[in-house]
């Protein structure tokens, strides 16, 4: 079943093909609810493509459509991998582990029959020289006395003259789109407004070469303004710099898994973030283990197209271009790149500004954090869940406070700056002591007599930190009012339901 594109496990039929019917899982809601768990537990959350519940001869038959397995990722179940030995199931051996492994088809370096060097673009061919002698320097001369054919093979764009997919998708002219088919070698930019509303769109087609710099050209890359600490003078910079933009287009090239026919994305949200979108599983599984581990990728799915392009000085295969982009966002003080590695797709958010002062803050204050720890820290500002780990490591160097999952970057980095701005947004953010939010209402219900409910709600609503939202803040107001009864300050003269709060005068 190697070549297959799913597999079937059939209930309710016998071997015979006798049909008994079948009483597992009924409703739609279980079937759904067993999706999800077993996601829960595969690798890349694969999961039943569809469960379709037939009835013949008026007998229940649940027909589970399996998808393929993922090409070089063994897959496991509840953190186990499984093979078989004769009839039994087995943990996965060694020998096979590896096997799989190793089993990934390189679609990229399939050469194409009918397909000649005239069916190449010449402009494309002229810049992929100049971008060859810009990676390889000592070969300048020499590239110059080789012919286009010679060129093309020593660039391992070709293979013995004969052209490659990965020929086409690079330099080819774009006539030359339907060798490539029904793969759908485009790739499309898209401006959003913040409503994400589309207010505008292009298609590129090949060769990519050249649709790398038009796409970067459709980019609105305003400048960016903000104020450094202890300085009167603006930083001015690009929102986003020209290498991560390029790299992150550059890797949706290289990685996209082809075969699935997509195109490739690149959404800009206007003034606030980019996004770039592939199709394809992340083959080295983990993001932090790419940016945090010096040890490059082992396995490509597009391997011979990754040379090419390495040779062409597009990409570096060497591993070090996802972890630059996360340096170079550091610099700028701006968040961490954000990877969405579901459902077969790789999606990359890339923001162009300063996202919360207290972080910039952090990584101004604090250079020795490495990108481990700044990648944790980038998950409060983002409001993103903490493993216990992670709590307990930001805790123990004093970088957050708060209870979870509730976590605001630590107020005490804030005593190392004089920017009032900064500490006027820690304010809003965590707010006052109840003590400060009571004496409001005991000095509002002084002034006028009594308050009401929606008098209390007027007054503190929009005065408490924007850590509590909608019905969180309601509570808070019922605790603060809470407090102040038992401690006999003021009193209801209302309704439970319309209440009428009046100060408790002390008996001398």
């Amino acid at each position: 079943m190697r070549e297959e594109d799913c597999a079937w496990l059939i209930l309710g039929i016998k071997d015979t093909g006798d049909i008994v019917g079948t009483n597992y899982k009924t409703g739609q809601k279980n079937l759904d609810e067993l999706k999800l768990k077993i996601a829960d537990k595969m690798t890349n959350r694969l999961t039943f493509i569809e469960i379709y519940e037939l009835y013949p001869e008026n007998k229940r038959v649940l027909l589970f459509q399996i998808p393929a397995a993922s090409h070089g990722i063994p897959t496991y179940f509840d953190g186990q991998y499984y093979g078989r030995d004769g009839a039994s199931l087995v943990p996965l051996n060694m020998m096979e582990f590896e096997k799989i492994r190793n089993f990934i088809p390189d679609w990229s370096a399939e050469t194409i029959a009918d397909a000649t060097i005239l069916d190449l673009d010449p402009e494309a061919i002229h810049l992929a020289r100049e971008n060859y002698k810009t990676k390889f320097p000592s070969k300048s001369k020499d590239v110059n006395l080789w012919n286009d054919s010679d060129f093309l093979n020593k660039a391992k764009i070709t293979k013995k003259g004969k052209i490659t997919r990965t020929a086409i998708l690079l330099l080819g002219k774009e006539e030359s789109e339907f060798y490539l088919s029904p793969t759908e070698a485009k790739i499309r930019w898209i401006l959003k407004d913040n409503k994400n509303q589309e207010k505008d769109y292009e298609i590129f087609t090949i060769p990519f070469l050249l649709a790398i710099d038009k796409v970067n050209r459709k980019i609105r890359n305003l400048k960016y303004r903000y104020l450094k600490e202890n300085t009167l003078f603006p930083e001015e910079i690009l929102q986003y710099d020209p290498f991560i933009i390029r790299e992150a287009l550059n890797n949706c090239i290289a990685h996209q898994d082809y075969i699935k026919g997509g195109r490739i994305n690149v959404i800009e949200i206007e003034d606030d973030e980019l996004k770039f979108t592939n199709y394809g599983y992340f083959i080295p599984g983990s993001v932090e283990r790419v940016v945090t581990e010096d040890a490059p990728e082992e396995h490509y799915r597009n391997k011979f197209l990754a040379t090419a392009m390495f040779n062409l000085n597009m990409v570096d295969t060497a591993g070090g271009g996802i972890k630059k982009m996360f340096t170079l966002q550091r610099e700028r003080f701006f968040p961490m790149p954000e990877y969405n590695l579901s459902s077969e797709r790789v999606e990359v958010s890339i923001t162009g500004k300063v996202l919360d002062s207290e972080f910039a803050l952090v990584l101004t204050n604090n250079p020795e954090l490495n990108l481990e720890q700044i990648i944790m820290l980038d998950k409060v500002q983002k409001r993103k869940t903490l493993s216990d780990d992670e709590i307990k490591h930001l805790r123990k160097m004093g970088l957050i406070e708060g209870r979870k999952p509730n976590f605001l970057i630590s107020s005490k980095v804030a005593l190392r700056t004089e920017d009032t701005k900064l500490k006027a947004r820690l304010i809003k953010q965590r707010g006052f002591d109840d003590k400060h939010y009571q004496d409001m209402i005991l000095g509002f219900i002084e002034e006028f007599g009594s308050a009401t409910r929606q008098d209390i709600d007027s007054l503190l609503l929009e005065k408490l930190p924007e850590i509590y939202q909608g019905e969180q803040k309601t509570n808070k107001i019922n605790n603060l009012l809470g407090s102040l009864r038992k401690t006999n300050k003021i009193k209801n003269i209302g309704s439970y339901r319309y209440p009428e709060y009046i100060l408790v005068k002390n008996k001398l």
